[in-house]
């Protein structure tokens, strides 16, 4: 099956849209105490951004009953995450990056003291987000997105990948580290989005969760790919940056045609996996075939 690029499109323009207005409006909610740090934080968020982990929360809620303005704070409390983990991960402390989604990172266009504090920022807005939110599952929310996002998630994964500089992990231990630093989001949005519609019994939660960790480290291996094959302007990042950095990566390990051919057995898992949803599976699916086909 190839993907259906203009009806993705217009579904990733529409929540893209949706999830930054309600983005925008957190901020022009209150009176801001430092002018500086609200811009290096818009800085972060709103310029640019393929908004996939929102959609994420917006599709797998959607497919399972919840309606949008349910699935709005979750949505935006992902990204928020995600946005902080970006600012972070290119201090000239972690992987020094110069360039992200196009524009200067945080640290260059600001300074590095403001980057920093952005990030803190950021990461307690998702908390205050979804916290505001009225949910009866509310806790296991909000459970779910702080154990995805630190030590036994995504900010374990950084500690590991940081650790695996000029090491020579094996393909276990590099899924291992993928699985924390950007799958443990990539599951945490859609198990989200399914916490929103339906408790956790309901065996459709268990389905998604199984598509969410095939398709982070397929998503993942994509990224290696992307950083070989890819160039700056298209990719909005550096190219080549993880062999100039001696980062272990799947095209390193299997080779580029091995890591396509591991990344295309991942999605195949991930299609299998949302069987027990029938048509209300359809789009998921098409974002699986997409995160594997982009070239950015």
């Amino acid at each position: 099956m190839r993907v259906n690029s203009d009806a993705l499109a217009t579904s990733l323009a529409a929540d893209r849209a949706r999830v930054d207005a309600f983005l925008t409006r957190a901020f022009e909610r209150r009176q801001s105490a430092e002018p500086r740090l609200d811009a290096a934080m818009h800085h972060a968020l709103l310029v640019g951004g393929k908004r996939l982990r929102p959609l994420l929360v917006y599709l797998a809620g959607r497919a399972l009953g919840a309606s949008d303005e349910a699935l709005d704070a979750p949505a935006a409390a992902v990204e928020l995450i995600h946005a902080y983990s970006l600012v972070h991960d290119d201090l000239p402390a972690m992987d020094d990056d110069d360039l992200r989604r196009g524009q200067p990172t945080v640290h260059r266009a600001f300074d590095e003291a403001t980057a920093i504090l952005a990030g803190d920022a950021l990461q307690t807005l998702a908390f205050e987000t979804l916290a505001r939110a009225a949910h009866p599952r509310l806790p296991a929310l909000i459970l779910t997105l702080a154990t995805a996002a630190g030590r036994d998630g995504m900010v374990g994964g950084q500690a590991l990948d940081l650790a695996a500089i000029g090491g020579h992990p094996d393909v276990e231990a590099l899924a291992t580290m993928h699985a924390h630093k950007t799958g443990a989001l990539i599951r945490a949005a859609v198990h989200l989005g399914a916490l929103t519609a339906v408790d956790d019994q309901d065996p459709r939660v268990a389905a998604l969760d199984r598509y969410a960790e095939a398709l982070g480290l397929a998503f993942q291996i994509h990224d290696d790919v992307l950083d070989v094959t890819g160039d700056t302007q298209t990719l909005g990042k550096t190219s080549g940056a993880d062999a100039a950095r001696d980062k272990p990566t799947y095209p390193a390990l299997l080779g580029l045609d091995g890591a396509r051919r591991r990344a295309s057995e991942l999605t195949e898992e991930a299609l299998a996996a949302l069987a027990p949803l029938g048509e209300s599976g359809y789009q998921l699916a098409q974002l699986a075939r997409y995160m594997i086909e982009r070239d950015h």
